[in-house]
């Protein structure tokens, strides 16, 4: 006998009930109920708990000015990832939703790592090196790189790592790079597994293997690490480790050139001015060449010279 409407709707609605029921009896729903109570209590670190939990919409209405505003309580109450995590949404500004802030980000970081939130520590060292809104002080973002390390932040591992393969200012050391790589990778930074896959690739500080190296590109790549995505797409065109594929490097230079990465946009641009892994199309190439010109690569933004011009 065939379900009738009315019946097909209060089996729905029974449905939906059951299953708001099972959320509300949730484990992690009593868990935020807690601490919106402990923080309503004068618990600081409850409120930046709180706080995370309002941010990712985790068994709670998502509201980020209110999770803005619960971690600068616990900032104020002491604890350090409150600090932290207000700088970062300050950071980013809009998208974070909150009024975008880089200087008090910078002071917030530094609150942070002193009250030792490591991933304050590495924020601030990343500032510190490239001198974005602070004096550049590379000696102290290389401390505070070790610090963070050294407290488990790996992040703050895989950046140390970086110093020590791409800079003499430490002392150039692959060894001591691969093993901070490593460390990191192994907990699912995707710049460490980057790092390590350039120096496996080189055979720089570990014995060279091409194969390991395409695996930790991919692996960076499925983390949505750009720069390990350029590196997959590099070793498809060149056939490095993997079988040569035009049409894999192609899709993924394409991909990450929506993404405004410069030097992926000139490598499609290249490969549609000799029809590599896609139709031979001057005009896509010149669009191509446009977009990297835009997202910084200098050398697309130079006009071709006219046949028989001189050099």
């Amino acid at each position: 006998m065939p379900t009738t409407a009315p019946h097909r709707q209060r089996t729905l609605l029974a449905l939906a009930v059951l299953t708001l029921a099972s959320v509300a009896c949730a484990p992690g729903n009593e868990v935020a109920r807690q601490l919106r109570i402990a923080c309503n209590d004068g618990s600081a670190k409850a409120c930046a708990s709180y706080a995370a939990k309002l941010q990712k919409g985790e068994y709670t209405l998502r509201d980020l000015p209110r999770a803005a505003a619960l971690y600068d309580t616990a900032c104020a109450g002491g604890v350090g990832q409150g600090c932290t995590s207000l700088g970062a949404m300050l950071q980013r500004g809009k998208s974070a939703g909150v009024k975008k802030d880089s200087a008090r980000a910078s002071k917030l970081f530094d609150r942070g790592c002193e009250l030792k939130s490591m991933e304050g520590c590495t924020r601030l060292a990343i500032l510190l090196q490239s001198g974005a809104g602070v004096p550049k002080d590379f000696a102290r973002a290389a401390a505070l790189y070790k610090q963070a390390c050294d407290g488990a932040d790996m992040l703050g591992c895989a950046r140390l790592g970086l110093l020590y393969a791409d800079t003499t200012a430490l002392g150039q050391d692959f060894t001591k790079a691969a093993s901070l790589f490593k460390q990191s990778c192994d907990a699912k930074v995707a710049i460490g597994c980057v790092g390590l896959g350039r120096l496996r690739a080189a055979g720089t500080g570990v014995p060279k293997n091409d194969s390991i190296a395409v695996a930790l590109f991919r692996q960076s790549c499925g983390s949505r690490e750009n720069v390990g995505c350029l590196d997959l797409a590099m070793t498809y065109e060149m056939g490095r480790g993997v079988p040569q594929s035009y049409q894999r490097a192609a899709n993924l230079y394409r991909e990450l050139c929506e993404d405004h990465d410069a030097t992926a946009c000139a490598r499609i641009a290249a490969m549609y001015e000799k029809g590599a892994g896609v139709y031979r199309d001057t005009t896509k190439a010149k669009e191509f060449r446009k977009q990297a010109c835009q997202a910084g690569d200098k050398p697309s933004c130079e006009q071709p010279k006219p046949a028989g011009a001189s050099t």
